[in-house]
């Protein structure tokens, strides 16, 4: 068995990944750190919920050199949620060692920002927006920086972010490492590869089906006027841990969640990218420490983001881009834990289902009866009612 001892780490980062209580590494931790370590570039296609955070965290803190406060691995995300999560977990594995990480995003202080540039980051996390700006302003000195890193890369090119990755990718015209952790490899990804990197090695731990075996996928037939009533329904019968209600809208998030704060008995809140960054880090920190059982939510929430309690996703609007319906799935079923996702379906997304349907590779399953005009196969989900099924105990995680 492969252990964290087995890759040649600092003391002082065994010591941090000791009292994080990781236990062993996670399939792409076992792959990534020793190529990392060799200063390879490396593509690493894998889910979230996989480890991959931890499986560049580890050796990047592990490589940094303390004696120098420059910025010596640089870390690219899509969203500002997604770049507190990573350098926190980042200073948690290097604060034995004495590394420095830090957080540069839109919405906050950039004075603040400058400051604590000025005393010394040696990882850096940062939104691509709010770096450019730093990088035009000549308020950043990345000419030390070693290791770049785009992580879910996908995601940031589904939002538009290729000329601002290209910009940030040219920079850095001295010799470094690249390394690019994504979930799928659409062209523009094999494009920026082929241009910036260095006989990238790859790995690929994707399985062929669209979501993990534990996590059961279930639907329901209502029409349009009745669809906060039903899911109010369903939530009510279920044993729920957490739980996340998408939205395809901030106006529908924010109309679904005054909805059920009034019918249901636990704490509801939503979350989109409308709100101040503020109010997003308290909302995440509160649903995280168990204070918000349901949530309510944009697709801010449905990638990179680790939440690893949750047993339920209520899918309010079936979205057209079915890598939506794969990445919403994503949020529960973490760390082989079993998880639910209840979609509600109306006549104008059955051909959206259909496609669905033959992703999946699975019957689908009705709460209630199935719509007469779905000719696939399917069939209707026992009425009595259910909650998730039990998962083994678990183990502390490696990291996301």
């Amino acid at each position: 068995m492969t252990t964290f001892l087995d890759f040649s780490l600092d003391p002082a980062i065994l010591k941090a990944l000791e009292k994080l209580q990781y236990k062993e590494p996670s399939p792409i931790q076992q792959a990534a750190i020793p190529l990392i370590q060799q200063n390879r570039d490396l593509i690493a296609l894998a889910r979230t919920g996989s480890g991959k955070t931890a499986a560049c965290a580890i050796p990047i803190c592990n490589k940094v050199d303390t004696e120098s406060p420059h910025v010596q691995a640089l870390i690219i995300v899509p969203t500002r949620e997604l770049a507190i999560q990573y350098a926190t977990e980042a200073q948690k594995i290097g604060i034995e060692k004495g590394v420095k990480t830090f957080a540069l995003l839109g919405g906050e202080d950039a004075s603040l920002q400058r400051s604590k540039l000025k005393h010394g980051v040696q990882v850096l996390v940062a939104t691509p927006g709010r770096l450019i700006d730093f990088i035009y302003s000549r308020q950043i000195d990345l000419s030390y920086t070693k290791t770049l890193i785009l992580d879910e890369a996908d995601e940031m090119l589904s939002m538009g972010f290729y000329d601002d990755l290209e910009f940030i990718i040219q920079c850095l015209n001295h010799e470094h490492q690249t390394l690019l952790f994504s979930a799928t490899m659409p062209p523009q990804i094999r494009e920026i590869a082929k241009r910036h990197m260095q006989d990238p090695l790859e790995i690929s731990l994707i399985s062929e089906k669209a979501t993990p075996d534990n996590i059961d996928h279930h639907f329901v037939f209502c029409h349009h006027h009745e669809k906060e009533q039903k899911l109010t329904e369903l939530i009510q019968q279920q044993s729920l841990q957490k739980a996340i209600v998408f939205c395809s809208s901030r106006i529908e998030c924010e109309k679904v969640s005054r909805f059920l704060q009034k019918k249901l008995s636990i704490n509801v809140d939503y979350l989109h990218a409308g709100l101040s960054q503020e109010i997003r880090s308290a909302i995440i920190y509160k649903f995280r420490s168990g204070k918000i059982q349901l949530l309510v939510a944009t697709d801010v929430v449905s990638r990179g983001l680790d939440f690893s309690s949750v047993s339920h996703i209520f899918i309010y609007h079936l979205a057209d881009d079915l890598d939506v319906y794969v990445h919403r799935s994503g949020r529960t079923g973490r760390y082989e834990k079993a998880g639910t996702v209840i979609t509600l379906i109306t006549q104008r997304e059955l051909r959206t289902l259909q496609r669905l349907s033959k992703i999946l590779q699975k019957e689908l399953c009705w709460i209630g009866e199935p719509p007469s005009q779905v000719s696939y196969a399917s069939k209707p989900a026992p009425r009595k009612r259910f909650s998730p099924r039990k998962s083994a105990p678990s183990t502390p995680s490696s990291g996301s």
